[in-house]
């Protein structure tokens, strides 16, 4: 399983060279890489979560399994929690924003691509509710008045398909599957995007919808989201 997960690590690594090449931004790529040997190495020597290895028992009562070349099951759902729980200091906001996803197909591949679609859909929507709930703390500071939220909220909310179609780079952080009695293959995932990233995109979709309304909003909503 230890030589499976490296062998994964590592090719998580060789796609990310790819990408930041083709951007020419290798910084970014070098704390990328120093990001996924921190993580490996934290995986593989922390103490998994009660609560985790309980789900995961739970979990393979029912037939799920920890997909090919990944974590052992308790200690992705361990993952699942700590980055479900980690937050901003300073605004509140989540670290990360999650989705998950389900899907069945008579193979494991197409069954996958499926289940992370819906997560990305579902991801979508959870970064638009993120969003309305950060426009919504402004106004009971008083720093954005009630009328400018609701417009503001609207237009996240109306720009849930945008934000989801410029979703980037996810984090699969659980990935399990089970063979149904029909020799099926059921898949579910959990994937997670970087907080920043989220709020860029819901920037980016959110100017496509307000592009004709007034700039003192959308100025506000940048400013919301920390641009």
């Amino acid at each position: 399983m230890f030589k499976k997960f490296f062998t994964l690590a590592a090719m998580v690594i060789s796609m990310t060279v790819l990408s930041y090449a083709q951007s020419g931004d290798y910084e970014a790529f070098m704390k990328e890489r120093e990001s996924v040997s921190k993580y490996s190495k934290e995986q593989l020597t922390r103490k998994v979560s009660k609560d985790a290895r309980k789900e995961a028992k739970a979990y393979s009562r029912e037939g799920w399994k920890a997909a090919p070349g990944s974590l052992p099951m308790e200690r992705q759902l361990d993952k699942v929690y700590m980055m479900q729980y980690e937050f901003d200091a300073e605004t509140g906001f989540p670290k990360y924003i999650s989705g998950g996803g389900q899907s069945t197909g008579s193979n494991y591949d197409a069954a996958r691509m499926q289940a992370v679609n819906l997560a990305k859909i579902e991801l979508a929507g959870n970064i638009a509710t993120e969003i309305c709930a950060l426009i919504e703390s402004r106004v009971a500071n008083n720093q954005l008045e009630a009328g400018q939220a609701v417009s503001g909220s609207e237009s996240v909310m109306g720009a849930k398909n945008i934000i989801a179609q410029n979703i980037g780079r996810t984090i699969t952080v659980l990935e399990l599957y089970r063979e149904l009695p029909d020799k099926n293959k059921e898949v579910r995932v959990m994937i997670f995007y970087n907080a920043d990233m989220a709020k860029a995109d819901a920037k980016k979709a959110m100017r496509e919808e307000m592009e004709n309304r007034a700039d003192a909003l959308v100025e506000q909503i940048d400013g919301i989201l920390g641009f």
